[in-house]
């Protein structure tokens, strides 16, 4: 058989993997020996809950994260064109997506690997599904500037282009700078446009909330260092 790249899914907090992860999934997991991840340390203990206690030594990994050189991503790659099954994890939700492990997903395909995808939670999906926002016509801009008179330049055209497409504009931002964002778009947007703020996604803290720029200003709330998803829309 030819090899595969299976895309697997990881939950976006401390969840057992079982109330997130479809079963079919875990079970495709636990078939696997060979495994491309953002850090080993998060994926063994992930793979420990998924059902392959007392097996993590036996298995194989391979780190891919933003420092990855093109040549040490193809180092990687040689282990599927071997032959071997491979399976990519991201730290959180779905891999490839705002994840550098989509750079081995390409080189999959430049080689005719089989890349097989499976199902599981997207923070990005549901926040904006949860959001009210548009659905059907959104933007992904990923982390945006960390200067902060750039990010505010950012924000600025992410709302004019919100209303000009009527588009929903989504972005993340690591979690130490989310209330410094959050202060920024409170700052600069204009008090009738929507917020969504998006933090532990499926987590027993999970906070879902949208409210106008106003309505945040009349009560404000402080998100911490949680994982994030920021949406805005002008109407």
């Amino acid at each position: 058989m030819n090899p595969r790249l299976f895309l697997i899914p990881s939950p976006l907090g401390d969840n057992d993997p079982c109330e997130v992860i479809p079963a079919p999934v875990l079970t495709v997991l636990r078939q696997v020996t060979h495994f491309a991840v953002e850090e080993v340390r998060t994926a063994r203990r992930y793979l420990s809950r998924a059902g392959l206690k007392g097996q993590i030594d036996s298995l194989h990994f391979y780190e891919i994260n933003e420092h990855s050189t093109p040549e040490e991503i193809e180092a990687v790659y040689s282990v599927l064109s071997s032959g071997q099954d491979m399976a990519l994890i991201s730290e959180a939700g779905l891999p490839a997506v705002a994840d550098p492990g989509s750079r081995l997903v390409a080189l999959a395909h430049s080689g005719g690997v089989e890349v097989v995808p499976f199902v599981g939670p997207s923070s990005l999906m549901l926040a904006l599904m949860s959001s009210g926002m548009n659905g059907q016509r959104f933007s992904f801009h990923g982390y945006i500037p960390v200067k902060p008179e750039q990010r505010r330049e950012a924000l600025r055209n992410m709302e004019k282009q919100s209303a000009r497409c009527g588009e929903t504009e989504i972005m993340i931002e690591t979690p130490y700078r989310n209330d410094a964002l959050l202060g920024d778009i409170l700052s600069v947007c204009r008090p009738s446009t929507k917020v969504c703020i998006a933090a532990d996604i499926t987590l027993p803290t999970q906070f879902i909330r949208t409210r106008s720029v106003a309505q945040w200003k009349k009560n404000p709330v402080v998100i911490g260092k949680r994982p994030c998803v920021f949406l805005i829309y002008a109407e």
